[in-house]
């Protein structure tokens, strides 16, 4: 396993480049399967969770070239669907979140789909009922084993209908509609999720030949195709590091552009940032952030304390909550964070805590942040990446600290990051992988 070792309390300057978005990316890869055609996706970010999905479609099948780093040419003219059944393809497909995104496009084109229990971050209970409830209510069947943690579905003919998700799911909403674009008829999609890599996904199966309409919106319709084909698709910028980077700017005072951030599609985020006292710029597709010495978290009118929390598009994606966390802590004042969608994802505040900073966790969903304002730095520890995003907090924050930090397991941030650490020296800062 390998660590990062860190020597904070250096400002950084220059030019950040964001790769695709990641999850987006575990979306609109699983499309191809749903054709014979050629599909082309650029922008692809070399992370492992994206690494791992494009392993797995090769070995079911799909030919996959190559053009550049972070373009590929993918063709599921044959899948072999005996393999879905081996203990090869459980332990890979068990070895990622995104695996589940098969399972629509291969219920639509072939009448069935596998999946064991899929794997990611450790952040709480992560259901998969939405999914299944919404091929079932296409008219397909599905089977769990509880023994094996191995899901099974299939359906002679899906067709179109009215489905009302029981919660905005993003993962559900992407697979529930690559199943409806070949189902028999009208399928009214309601309280679908309406995040931009949705709208992303959605423009692509449009462009294969798919007909949805109500894009951005949480109320979709689908009319079925018999067939899609082949299309060109680039994948947008990743908004979860974009966030990252404003973060990172504003704990470690540093002056950063970054580049290409396609804006339209970031929603609440900036102003997100700027409710804590963030200064950022846009100039152009880019943000800038100068070096603040100082930043100030609002009040609500009456004066009580801000609250920052997540929700569904167009709310605060939750993947971010972490990051506000961290920066938070070196702003003057207080915030409440509260993490609704799940239930795990604040308990690595006990490592910033070790840090010096002064967080209360009220309970597994609400953490109450008391900015130190810069008067007392973080101090250097020796920590461990629960996940991909508070890995990324905890390297920020190890950025910002005084001394040395090591942060091991971080294959977690590698899942979500592309070469984290050598874009990180290229601003300046004391980094170094270690084994």
């Amino acid at each position: 396993m390998s660590s990062f070792e860190i020597y904070g309390g250096k400002k950084l300057k220059g030019e950040l480049t964001v790769q695709g978005a990641k999850n987006e990316a575990l979306q609109v890869l699983c499309a191809p399967l749903l054709t014979a055609g050629k599909v082309t996706i650029s922008n692809i970010p070399d992370i492992v969770d994206v690494n791992k999905l494009i392993d797995l479609l090769q070995t079911m099948g799909v030919k996959i070239e190559k053009v550049e780093r972070g373009t590929y040419v993918f063709q599921a003219k044959e899948i072999d669907l005996a393999y879905l059944e081996t203990e090869d393809f459980k332990k890979r497909a068990a070895s990622l979140r995104g695996s589940i995104m098969i399972v629509g496009p291969l219920l639509a084109r072939f009448g069935k789909g596998f999946i064991p229990k899929p794997g990611g971050d450790k952040i709480g209970r992560r259901r998969l009922d939405t999914h299944f409830e919404g091929f079932a209510l296409l008219g397909a069947k599905f089977n769990y084993d509880a023994g094996e943690h191995f899901y099974s579905i299939e359906a002679k003919k899906l067709k179109g209908t009215y489905i009302h998700l029981d919660e905005a799911s993003v993962t559900g909403t992407a697979n529930v509609i690559m199943a409806a674009v070949l189902a028999e008829g009208i399928t009214t999609f309601y309280n679908a999720a309406c995040e931009p890599y949705i709208q992303q996904l959605c423009k692509m199966l449009n462009a294969m030949g798919a007909k949805i309409s109500g894009i951005s919106s949480n109320l979709l319709t689908i009319e079925g195709v018999k067939e899609l084909g082949g299309c060109y698709h680039r994948i947008l910028p990743d908004m979860i590091e974009i966030g990252s980077f404003i973060g990172l700017a504003a704990m470690t005072q540093s002056e950063i552009t970054i580049k290409d951030v396609s804006w339209e599609n970031l929603g609440v985020i900036p102003n997100t940032f700027r409710r804590l006292g963030i200064k950022l710029e846009r100039r152009g597709d880019d943000i800038y952030i100068p070096s603040q010495e100082s930043y100030e978290i609002e009040t609500f009118i009456d004066g009580s304390i801000l609250t920052i929390y997540d929700a569904p598009w167009p709310g605060f994606t939750p993947d971010l909550l972490s990051i506000i966390l961290v920066v938070a802590t070196q702003a003057k004042g207080s915030v409440l964070i509260h993490q609704k969608m799940f239930e795990s994802r604040l308990f690595f505040t006990d490592k910033l805590i070790d840090m010096g900073a002064q967080i209360i966790l009220c309970d597994p969903h609400r953490a109450t942040v008391i900015g130190l304002g810069r008067q007392y730095k973080l101090r250097g520890i020796q920590m461990t990446s629960p996940d991909i995003r508070a890995g990324v907090s905890l390297l920020i924050a190890a950025l910002s600290a005084e001394g040395k930090s090591v942060i091991h397991n971080i294959e977690q941030i590698d899942r979500g990051y592309q070469d984290i650490d050598i874009r990180l020296r290229n601003l300046g800062a004391d980094i170094r992988r270690i084994n």
